[in-house]
């Protein structure tokens, strides 16, 4: 990935992860700038080849985090954001951050789930999950407090997760 990428990505996922922290939420103008920077960028960087490359990390991003969105598991920032990180470090980076922002959440969670002492309701969710998504409903249609709306559910502000697996992802790769 480019230099200008990379210094791109940071400034966006920093910003990102700041205002989720503070604010509860990630900014449109935020998440649209990342996907319009990506998609600008890399066609300029990269012709033909930059502009398919930001699209289909944006698609990537788009066909994991949406489903997501849908179940009400995840918020609709934490997923435009993820496009935009999609549209600026393409689709094979884009893989990388997720898996480094996802073993980085799980951890966080399991830090969260253990700080709050909710690992019996934690565990007993996990099976209601299992259970209604094996008879293709959405969790939260069952239980409320599995929607990330309510404000009885654990919620972790996942943009900061992002910012850090982000973060780890790249500092990682510059050291390989």
């Amino acid at each position: 990935m480019p230099a200008v990428l990379k210094i791109v990505l940071c400034a966006l996922v920093c910003m990102a992860g700041a205002h989720d922290l503070r604010f509860r939420r990630i900014p449109n103008w935020l998440s649209v700038t990342g996907v319009l920077l990506g998609v600008s960028l890399n066609s300029l960087l990269s012709g033909w080849h930059g502009l398919w490359q930001a699209l289909f990390g944006l698609a990537i991003a788009m066909a994991i985090y949406f489903p997501l969105y849908l179940l009400r598991g995840m918020g609709a920032g934490d997923v435009k954001l993820m496009a935009g990180v999609g549209a600026i470090a393409g689709p094979v980076a884009w893989l990388g951050i997720f898996l480094v922002t996802a073993l980085l959440g799980g951890v966080v969670s399991l830090v969260l789930i253990a700080w709050k002492k909710r690992f019996y309701r934690t565990f007993s969710n996990l099976a209601v999950i299992g259970v209604e998504l094996l008879h293709f409903r959405a969790p939260a249609s069952t239980d409320e407090r599995l929607d990330i709306r309510n404000s009885q559910a654990l919620r972790l502000p996942h943009g900061a997760v992002i910012t850090g697996g982000t973060l780890l992802y790249l500092f990682f790769s510059s050291v390989r």
